[in-house]
Formats: structure tokens, C-alpha cells, sequence
């Protein structure tokens, strides 16, 4: 699932890098799209790297990195990622729409059931890898939706509403075949809840309205970035530093005589 995901992605990216040199848009905006198709070959090289490690049936291991032929509800979600940077009908405006949606809805189910295992000490491997590539999918949406507010000729939100909505449903839709059971504080309702809650982020960060008003379900996705402990003698500290820790030179002072 995972390496199709990110194989899906490369393809929207470079697709979507052809289309930023076509609309004109300025060659930073191009070096930061190739930028993300280099990181996506590497988000797809360690999913892959993952499947060969997890799944030890070679018949389950091929259906796996075939997601794409093999699984309709993933190949549901890349054939509406191509539609957008695929239609010529479509403005560019709608195909970076649709490119922060592909990174912000996209893999947020997958994100939020890997982050359930992490809250439960299991498999550090997978998640480790999840938070970093986390971060990397979170920075192509902010740069998406940045984009978006340099358009002169933007979308309306009437349509970007409608693109979102879109690619929610197909969202739930998968998640519901991929989460068949209830788990201890993750079902299906919930997740689709978060995937609403997940929407509503990323329209207020397209300067559009709401659309659903949910709530987030889950309460370890909230600052994940922040709430490790790593002991970094153990192994690669992943957490990001606090906003404000060790802000001021006098912080930073070094001194023996300080009170613990």
C-alpha cells in the first residue's frame, strides 16, 4: 500500500512539475517540486524496504507492491490524483489543489493508524520511518497551499470545496476497506471523522471556509512531532525542539552552579 502510495505520488509530482513550467510560475517553485519527486522515490524505497521486511509470503509481498492493479480502493486514489494533473481542461490553480490534497488527505489515515501503533510502544521501525516521512508530506502541503496564495488567477471555493470533498470521500472509502475491524481507540467512524477534521485544516489553510467542522478524534496525533523522548545515546532522535525552548542567550549559557 505504502509503496504504491508514494510511486503514485512521484508520478503526480512530475506531472505537476510539467505543469508549472508550462504556466510560467517561477523556477524555485519548479527546483521545490523536483525536490518533492526525489523525496517521494525515497518515501517509496523505504515502504518498500518495509513490505520486504514485514510481509513474509512472497504471493501477499507481490499483491502488496501491486496495490495499484491488485487493490481498487488504492487504484480509486491514483487514478483521481492523474485525472487532475492529466486534464488539460483543468486550471493550474485546481491541479495544486488537488496536489495539497493528495498530500494532506491522502496519507493522513495511513499516518494516523501507523501513530496508533507508536502511542502503543509497537513496531519503532515503521514508525520512526512514518514520522519522518510525516514531516516530508507535511511540508509539501504547506508549500501547495502556499502556492495557491501567490495564484492570481485562484480557484474559487466553490471549486476547491468540491476537490476536497472529493478526495475525502475517496479517502473514507479506502480507509473503510482497510481498517475491517475496531481497534482500541480507532475505528471507522473515527477515522473518518479524523479525515473530515484533516480537511477542514487544510481548507483553512487554502483561506476557504469549512466544510465539515469535526473534531480531531484522536488525541495522540495532536503535536506529534513533539512529544518524544528519545534518548539520543539509544538511537536517532526524531522530535523537533519545542517553540521558545532555549530561545535566549541567557538559556544557552553554560554554568555549574545551576539548580535542578
Amino acid at each position: 500500500m505504502g509503496s504504491e502510495q508514494g510511486d503514485s505520488t512521484s508520478e503526480t509530482d512530475s506531472n505537476q512539475s510539467g505543469s508549472e513550467s508550462d504556466t510560467g510560475t517561477d523556477v524555485s517553485s519548479g527546483t521545490l517540486l523536483q525536490s518533492n519527486e526525489l523525496l517521494h522515490v525515497l518515501h517509496s524505497e523505504m515502504y518498500s524496504l518495509l513490505i520486504d521486511t514485514y510481509v513474509k509470503d512472497p504471493h501477499e509481498r507481490e499483491h502488496l507492491f501491486s496495490a495499484i492493479e491488485t487493490i481498487p480502493c488504492v487504484k480509486k486514489k491514483a487514478d483521481w490524483a492523474l485525472k487532475w494533473t492529466g486534464d488539460e481542461k483543468s486550471t493550474f490553480g485546481d491541479r495544486v489543489v488537488a496536489f495539497a490534497a493528495v498530500e494532506g488527505i491522502f496519507f493522513s489515515g495511513a499516518f494516523a493508524a501507523i501513530f496508533w501503533l507508536r502511542k502503543r510502544g509497537l513496531m519503532p521501525g515503521l514508525t520512526f520511518s512514518n514520522e519522518l516521512i510525516s514531516r516530508d508530506e507535511g511540508l509539501h502541503t504547506d508549500f501547495a497551499c502556499l502556492m495557491v496564495s501567490y495564484l492570481i488567477n485562484k480557484p474559487s471555493q466553490e471549486r476547491i470545496h468540491q476537490i476536497i470533498d472529493d478526495a475525502v470521500k475517496i479517502e473514507q472509502e479506502f480507509l473503510t476497506e482497510a481498517l475491517p475491524v475496531k481497534l482500541i481507540g480507532m475505528n471507522q467512524d473515527l477515522m473518518k471523522q479524523y479525515i473530515e477534521f484533516v480537511a477542514d485544516r487544510l481548507l483553512g489553510e487554502l483561506m476557504c471556509s469549512k466544510l465539515y467542522n469535526s473534531e480531531n478524534p484522536f488525541d495522540f496525533m495532536e503535536n506529534i512531532s513533539l512529544e518524544g523522548k528519545t534518548n539520543f545515546f539509544e538511537k536517532k532522535v526524531g522530535e523537533y525542539q519545542k517553540m521558545g525552548v532555549m530561545s535566549s542567550s541567557e538559556q544557552r549559557k553554560f554554568t555549574l552552579d545551576a539548580v535542578f
